[in-house]
């Protein structure tokens, strides 16, 4: 706390005047609401840790304000948006589909663009909005196909692990979809 580094600075006998102690304290939490200000703001400077700024980013954008979704979400949806300018080519399409998946996918083209979620096993949560910024980016007269790995049985049985044995592990649904033997 700011207070007890500011009375150190006085000499011993006016660390002990009440006037010096009262003083300082009120000046001392004025710096630190002041501190916690400054810290917030800069919390705001960065995508990643943006609150209540994130209106702001999504104003100049051109995102429409939805404040019923989540930080996350909408951050997604303002990186991606940064993102997906410039050429349109399959590592801009990657990068735009991580800021929403976060995760790895593949990008092929043979008339139409394919897009692999390749990390991630099912459909991902936030996919409309994907596909929205990538509608937005990509050429009008391409199509694109999304593909999704799902989980089947015969690599369950891969793991070699009882019934038991997963019983014991613990594990949600999608805990287990992305469960790695670890």
């Amino acid at each position: 706390m700011i207070k007890e580094r500011m009375l150190k600075y006085l000499p011993i006998f006016e660390q002990k005047s009440k006037v010096f102690q009262e003083l300082i304290g009120v000046q001392g939490q004025e710096l630190d609401r002041k501190s916690l200000m400054i810290k917030d703001l800069e919390k705001q400077l960065s995508i990643d840790t943006a609150t209540w700024a994130l209106e702001l980013y999504e104003k100049e954008l051109g995102i429409t304000i939805d404040l019923n979704r989540s930080y996350e979400e909408r951050r997604s949806t303002i990186k991606s948006k940064w993102r997906g300018t410039g050429k349109v080519d399959s590592n801009l399409i990657k990068l735009v589909a991580h800021a929403y998946t976060n995760g790895d996918v593949k990008v092929s083209f043979d008339g139409k663009i394919h897009i692999e979620f390749t990390s991630v096993y099912g459909i991902p949560p936030n996919i409309e909005d994907l596909k929205q910024a990538l509608e937005d980016i990509k050429p009008a007269h391409l199509a694109i196909a999304y593909i999704f790995n799902y989980l089947i049985w015969n690599e369950f049985d891969d793991y070699n692990k009882t019934w038991n044995e997963w019983d014991q592990l613990n594990l949600s649904w999608n805990e287990f979809e992305i469960y790695k033997g670890v």
